[in-house]
């Protein structure tokens, strides 16, 4: 298994480690603080470097198909240049020891995004019917028929933003969830099983949900969100669109 550093700490942006394994998929390493795809927020990217100064640049992570709790940092397809010291895959054989750094301006977006996601949850009493957070936006949808007001959301977020909400994460058991699935607000996304525990993210007085995402430490790190767009997707679906806000 790869211990997920991420998961306690999301503004640790390096680490040291070692490859375990490399395969087609990519190169899976003993401890990473590279967020893998999943709940609906996107895999970091960043770079592998090895004491000699070997450098792959990786393009996305993901959990491993095959291996159970390992995660695969995905390289950029061989000959594409990205850095002049780009090295080929084979440099990373396992037991070589890397730094593992994410691309920290994506990471923040990440955070940022996923954190008014959360917002958005408390204004919208609604189940989740899917979601998903990149770098240039966020976006959820809504099981619900009524109308939303753009406006009136962004007001929502902002006045969210501005009450400094402290943001922290813990642990919970699997009985401890099941004896409260008022807390799942996910119709698509589950948390995942097996593990004993299950972690959930509290923004104080404002929502508490199960997520494995990365987040700031206060609301106020969120910024300036904006709902750029809301859709009817369907009968009983709503998508709300987020987007930072354009600089003044």
């Amino acid at each position: 298994m790869t211990e997920e550093l991420f998961r306690e700490d999301a503004t640790l942006l390096r680490c040291e480690a070692t490859v375990l394994s490399v395969d087609e998929s990519g190169i899976v390493l003993d401890r990473t603080v590279f967020y893998p795809l999943g709940g609906g927020q996107a895999g970091d990217t960043g770079t592998l470097t090895t004491a000699n100064g070997a450098v792959l640049v990786v393009a996305d992570t993901r959990k491993h198909k095959e291996q159970l709790g390992a995660i695969v940092h995905v390289p950029v397809p061989m000959p594409v240049p990205v850095l002049a010291t780009d090295a080929d895959v084979s440099a990373f054989a396992p037991g070589t020891k890397v730094v593992a750094a994410v691309d920290a301006a994506r990471r923040m977006a990440h955070r940022r995004f996923h954190t008014a996601t959360h917002l958005l949850c408390a204004l919208i009493p609604h189940p989740v019917d899917g979601c998903s957070i990149t770098a240039g936006y966020a976006r959820l949808d809504f099981h619900m028929s009524e109308p939303l007001d753009k406006e009136q959301l962004t007001a929502g977020i902002a006045r969210l933003v501005a009450e400094a909400h402290a943001v922290s994460h813990r642990w919970i058991s699997e009985a401890e969830l099941d004896a409260n699935p008022g807390l799942v607000r996910s119709m698509s996304v589950q948390p995942p099983r097996g593990l004993g525990r299950i972690r959930v993210l509290e923004i104080e007085g404002v929502d508490l949900q199960p997520c494995g995402g990365t987040h700031v430490a206060n609301t106020a790190e969120v910024g300036a969100v904006v709902v750029t767009k809301i859709e009817k997707k369907s009968a009983m679906t709503r998508r709300v669109v987020l987007g930072f806000a354009a600089p003044a």
